[in-house]
């Protein structure tokens, strides 16, 4: 379903199971969906419905077969959260079925009729299908995540057997028992003589809430029960083979380029992509594995966007999942957080909290100490780290490109954060996580070049930054020619302290060697806002001596429109600049210059020598390298929702302590060492 066009229409739904009421993401996309949900009995031209074939779903159904009313089949889509459902995670998506039940052979669904009728040969939908398969692979997405994609998987070699849970609907409408699992190894290990064979228990099985179908006693000395969370596409790149009944699994390991075995009748069987021993003979079509997934993916669900509480694509809950897939695979095993100071606390622990609370140790030892008795993660405050801390393998965390709408130095909490394991993307001494993801973005995806031009456009329509400050108009009046902006920087801040690897370190420096360079250029001179506001070092007191025009509290945004080029040593400033196709010399090595998109005057970084082209650059900075953060919905979230809160300025305000705390900083400005 496309969440373009119009509204659906309204049709009343009666149900029978509580769940329906009480879990408000499935009663809220079924109401985007068009159904009103109601208790009661229901008249002519109502709907009942049903969850799947679930343990309820009788009592909807027997409601149904007296009132002679059409049942609604709801299943969660196959793409759906990070835990099961049984942690208490809603789902993504939903499907929602008249005809019958995707994983049900004796009713043809409406997943199965599309698959058998629809065309699926419209090149635009079979691009979207091979750009998102490829998509689920880098990210290691499933329809459950919480695992690491890192942790290692058994040799290659193996015959994969999936488990799955007793009592499960898809075994059960597969007429599947213990006996067809039982049937299912001996098929495979008959089949593969000498292999190994590595029993995939389902997560429920390994989580403790349901039982599976094979245990020790199934067992031979090729055999091995494999419960470990980890990356099914890691795992089925190392199959020679995957044998199933029903599970999900199935699905893809076609779309991980396997033929899989299969001892039930779930939807994907029956299509020429699997080896069927249950054959479902109405099923004669011949489908690729894009075909496949455009149906089951793309057009069967109804996907919703919690963040703008409305139906979206599938590439949008994609990157939803993505952002909550992110967080918990960095966050489950909780943090120490080291050099935090106390008004970053609460907006750190809404952001890296989520499974465990932060625990904030100083001084450095004692944090160290913490992290390895408690088997947690370790973090500093980037510029704060200390060789301790780097030795303990500690993750350094700075604000992000798209932090805010107002200033660090006023305490206003961050949208965006990043987290670099390697180094930080200041500091060009040492490559960063930010580094190698340029370098890898040189192989950019088509469809991820798409993304990062659209959020180009987004950004350069709206005027968007990294503080969002506004400010006043350009003076009146500015001489004609070739303008220049030259951004002045905070003096002692750590981006020049790393990045000034030039002659060049001061902003009167920097004024001097833009004129010096350009004696009959326009030089407008843009002090830093942190500056402006008296709460960081960098004043250049005759600076209109040097510039043609100093743009005191002026809008930047309004100041890269009206030049040709932007003179920096390492200012964020430079990068906007690229997105709006200005010129930028750096005489610094801010983490955008070295790779070919600047004119460089600083000494060259050895390990920049990847050639990304723009869109590379853009990805990696604002879509790969930062978390990103809600602050409505308290979740994390994908840029695209930071950009669109920033746009609307849709966002809380400071309270009372940080607006006071903000003000003292003014006073005692000499002393920031204390809050920075």
């Amino acid at each position: 379903m496309s969440p373009s066009g119009p509204p659906p229409e309204r049709r009343r739904l009666y149900v029978f199971n509580g769940g329906f009421l009480t879990q408000g993401r499935v009663r809220r996309i079924l109401d985007l969906a068009g159904f009103d949900i109601r208790v009661g009995k229901p008249g002519a031209s109502d709907l009942i419905g049903v969850w799947g074939q679930s343990p309820t779903a009788p009592r909807g159904e027997a409601v149904a077969a007296r009132t002679d009313t059409p049942v609604v089949r709801v299943e969660d889509a196959f793409l759906r959260s990070v835990r099961p459902g049984r942690e208490g995670e809603p789902p993504l998506g939903l499907l929602i079925d008249e005809g019958g039940v995707h994983f049900d052979p004796a009713t043809i669904s409406d997943l199965e009729r599309l698959l058998a009728g629809h065309p699926l040969d419209e090149t635009g939908l079979l691009d979207r299908a091979r750009a998102a398969i490829a998509r689920l692979k880098r990210a290691h997405l499933s329809k459950y995540n919480a695992f690491d994609p890192a942790a290692p998987v058994p040799e290659p070699g193996y015959v994969l057997v999936i488990d799955q849970t007793a009592g499960d609907a898809s075994v059960t409408a597969s007429k599947a028992d213990r006996n067809r699992f039982r049937e299912m190894l001996y098929y495979a290990r008959d089949e593969h003589p000498g292999a190994r064979i590595l029993i995939k228990t389902h997560p429920e099985t390994a989580h403790g809430h349901r039982k599976g179908h094979f245990g020790a006693e199934d067992l031979d000395d090729r055999m091995t029960l494999y419960a470990d969370a980890v990356s099914p596409w890691c795992l089925l790149d190392g199959a020679v083979a995957v044998y199933v009944v029903s599970s999900q699994l199935g699905f893809e390991a076609i779309l991980a380029g396997h033929k899989p075995v299969v001892f039930g009748q779930p939807f994907y069987i029956g299509w020429g992509l699997t080896d069927d021993r249950m054959p479902l003979d109405r099923r004669q079509r011949r489908l690729t594995a894009p075909q496949l997934f455009a149906a089951a993916m793309i057009l069967y669900p109804r996907w919703h966007d919690p963040y703008r509480d409305r139906p979206c694509e599938f590439e949008d809950a994609m990157s939803m999942l993505e952002a909550e897939v992110r967080a918990w695979r960095e966050d489950h095993r909780g943090w120490v957080g080291c050099g935090i100071r106390l008004w970053k606390r609460r907006p750190f622990q809404r952001v890296f909290g989520g499974a465990r609370p932060v625990s904030y140790i100083d001084p450095p030892e004692r944090a160290v100490a913490k992290a390895e008795a408690t088997d947690r993660r370790l973090m500093v405050w980037a510029g704060k780290t200390t060789p301790a801390l780097d030795a303990a393998g500690a993750v350094r965390v700075e604000d992000g490109f798209l932090r805010s709408r107002g200033l660090g130095a006023e305490l206003i909490p961050p949208l965006s954060l990043v987290t670099d394991d390697l180094g930080i993307y200041y500091d060009p001494t040492r490559e960063s996580r930010l580094d190698r993801l340029i370098a890898e973005a040189e192989d950019l995806p088509d469809d991820a070049r798409t993304r990062a031009e659209r959020l180009v456009r987004r950004l350069t329509s709206e005027g968007l930054s990294k503080y969002n400050l506004g400010g006043a108009d350009l003076p009146p009046n500015l001489p004609p020619g070739r303008r220049i902006l030259v951004p002045g920087q905070v003096e002692d801040d750590a981006s020049i302290e790393k990045g000034a690897t030039g002659a060049v370190r001061t902003n009167r420096a920097l004024l001097e060697a833009a004129r010096a360079a350009n004696p009959a250029a326009v030089i407008l001179y843009k002090p830093h806002p942190d500056v402006e506001a008296g709460l960081r070092d960098g004043a250049v007191p005759d600076a209109g001596d040097i510039a043609d025009a100093v743009l005191d509290r002026t809008d930047p945004m309004a100041a890269l429109a009206a030049v040709d080029e932007v003179w920096t040593i390492t200012s964020l400033l430079g990068f906007e600049a690229l997105l709006r196709d200005k010129r930028v010399t750096c005489l610094g090595a801010p983490f955008y210059a070295g790779w070919g998109l600047t004119e460089d005057r600083a000494p060259p970084v050895p390990h920049r020598a990847a050639r990304p082209d723009l869109l590379g650059l853009v990805h990696a900075a604002l879509i790969a390298y930062p978390r990103y953060f809600d602050p409505v919905t308290g979740r994390p979230c994908p840029v695209e929702v930071v950009v669109d809160r920033l746009a609307a300025g849709d966002l809380p305000r400071p309270g009372p302590g940080n607006r006071l705390l903000s003000k003292l900083q003014g006073v005692f400005a000499s002393y920031a060492s204390l809050w920075r």
